[in-house]
């Protein structure tokens, strides 16, 4: 048997998991587009100890999709922690690509409090929207968002 066949190429995205419609109709919170940097505290795979630096990407108020160099167990509890040192737990629930050695997750914030549900410092817009936010009005919006805090 030729083994060659087998071995998928390392450089080609593959997809682990997607959302299917009833999922993305039961999301609490629509996504915004904006990549934000963050640390990552937990166990690996191999039950090895990190914490490391990690790119959040494809926000919402209940979570994110986050990009790290480490391989993960969905369904194990993480630390995040944002560039303004808050610090919530997140569950890992879902592997969505991996590719030369990155691997993105879907997380979900496990605290329900404040510190979580204000964690990205900026306001996303309801459900209840029909239109979807543009870029440049999200990014308009964070970086309002941020301009108040400091």
């Amino acid at each position: 048997m030729n083994r060659k066949h087998l071995t998928p190429h390392p450089s080609v995205l593959t997809p682990i998991g997607t959302a299917n419609r009833t999922q993305i109709a039961r999301r609490r919170s629509r996504r915004i587009f904006l990549n934000a940097p963050v640390g990552i505290s937990g166990e690996d795979r191999l039950k090895c100890s990190f914490t490391m630096p990690a790119k959040a990407i494809s926000l919402n108020k209940h979570g994110a999709a986050v990009r790290i160099s480490r391989d993960l167990i969905v369904g194990s509890v993480i630390l995040v922690k944002n560039k303004r040192g808050v610090q919530v737990s997140a569950r890992i629930v879902s592997q969505l690509t991996a590719t030369q050695g990155i691997s993105t997750y879907g997380i979900e914030f496990v605290e329900e409090q404040a510190k979580a549900s204000n964690f990205w410092g900026i306001s996303f817009p309801s459900n209840n929207d029909e239109r979807p936010m543009s870029r440049s009005l999200a990014l308009q919006r964070s970086m309002s968002a941020v301009r108040q805090e400091n």
